[in-house]
């Protein structure tokens, strides 16, 4: 029995699909319906479902975030779920999704498109490999998250970040990018670690990201960014997983797979 997992946070868009998925892929059980990414993320870890419907917006987490922090948990146990956006972009964004080769369905779901999905799922679940479903997804949500496909989805770009203001006690201290060794996201707050000091910024990361300059501060994670310059190693461990240690600072900082191509060997 293939089984799926559809997280929307609309309860009516939710149970049409369920419907549709019934009535045009009868094989297919629907073990979970969630209403927002951090119950899809925990569901998905429970219960390993073959396929997941992620809607692309949802409270807590988007849908591409729910992915990616999949990724970084998801043990190989068993492959890695076949993902399917559910988004109610317009045309130009779905562009995106056509050029990565992400599968998604538009809002509201047709039985024409839903049927095309079917159909690609059940031969990708046929033919792939244990590590295919894993392998696609990271390069997929690398392009949609990072590449030209982001102009699609993401906000026009910020003015260069030069200097940070960062309130330390009763002093507001000013600190030059260049001088920052990694970001580190803290709940509402942004932790900026230099070589001999740390401050708090009440912002976040994706808001922080498109102020950097990204051939030098790179995302290593979704909660990091590392100045790049002050990498002194990538190490891999038994299991695959990458961390980095750093020239100035005792820290090791955890590479999340969306990233770990970042430091391949050139």
């Amino acid at each position: 029995m293939t089984t799926a997992l559809i997280a929307e946070d609309e309860p009516i868009l939710a149970a049409t699909l369920a419907r549709a998925l019934q009535r045009l892929w009868p094989e297919l059980e629907v073990v979970a319906t969630c209403p927002n990414g951090v119950a899809a993320l925990e569901q998905a870890l429970l219960l390993r479902p073959d396929v997941l419907f992620f809607d692309i917006k949802m409270p807590g987490k988007s849908g591409l975030e729910a992915a990616e922090e999949l990724s970084e948990h998801w043990d190989g146990a068993k492959p890695f779920p076949q993902i399917v956006f559910v988004t109610a972009y317009d045309e130009y964004a779905l562009q995106a999704f056509e050029r990565e080769a992400a599968d998604y369905v538009l809002k509201p779901i047709s039985d024409e498109r839903l049927t095309r999905t079917v159909a690609r799922l059940r031969q990708r679940l046929q033919a792939k490999p244990a590590s295919g479903g894993m392998d696609d997804l990271l390069a997929q949500l690398r392009a949609l998250t990072a590449g030209p496909a982001a102009q699609a989805l993401a906000a026009p770009a910020a003015e260069r970040l030069t200097l940070i203001r960062a309130a330390v006690g009763n002093q507001v201290r000013m600190i030059p990018v260049q001088e920052v060794v990694f970001f580190e996201a803290l709940d509402k707050y942004v932790n900026v670690v230099s070589a001999d000091s740390e401050a708090l910024i009440r912002t976040s990361l994706k808001e922080l990201l498109p102020q950097l300059d990204s051939q030098q501060f790179w995302q290593v994670h979704r909660g990091t960014i590392v100045n790049s310059a002050c990498v002194a190693s990538a190490v891999r461990d038994e299991s695959g997983k990458l961390t980095l240690n750093l020239r100035n600072r005792d820290e090791k900082l955890r590479v999340s797979p969306l990233y770990a191509h970042l430091f391949r060997q050139m």
